[in-house]
């Protein structure tokens, strides 16, 4: 038996397909698995896209939707409309993001920012309701 140097192993390592977490490639991937980027992959866990901007004429802000620019669910034309939020009866002014079907909402805590300069969150569940501060753009 012959053996192999261990620079021979790494090499052979870095040439091998790895799919995330370090798994192995199945013997026989599907076409497009290569193709599509890391967080498109089937095993990536993603959010859903944010719901389709709401209907003008109805008034209703989006089911879900977030102030932090990195969020799949922030729209800076809705937030710049203004869009209030009232969780358990009471209007919150401090909420970073919240869902009305999931019944939740995420509010700073304070002036405490992380390393990244984002508030620090807390997640609070109850009824939320979510309505626009002023009335709908006139279109003309």
């Amino acid at each position: 038996m012959e053996l192999i140097p261990a620079a021979c192993i790494t090499r052979l390592r870095r040439q091998t397909p790895m799919l995330p977490k370090g798994r192995p490639m199945p013997d026989n991937p599907p076409d497009n698995l290569l193709d599509s980027p890391p967080d498109r992959r089937p095993d990536a866990a993603t959010a859903s896209p944010p719901d389709p901007l709401p209907d003008a004429a109805t008034g209703t802000p989006p089911d879900r939707l977030s102030n932090n620019p990195k969020s799949p669910f922030h729209d800076a034309a809705l937030l710049e409309r203004g869009v209030g939020i009232r969780f358990k009866g009471v209007e919150k002014t401090n909420v970073e993001e919240y869902c009305v079907s999931e019944g939740w909402v995420r509010v700073a805590v304070g002036k405490t920012v992380d390393r990244h300069g984002a508030p620090l969150t807390m997640k609070l569940s109850g009824p939320v309701e979510a309505y626009f501060r002023d009335a709908p753009p006139a279109e003309g």
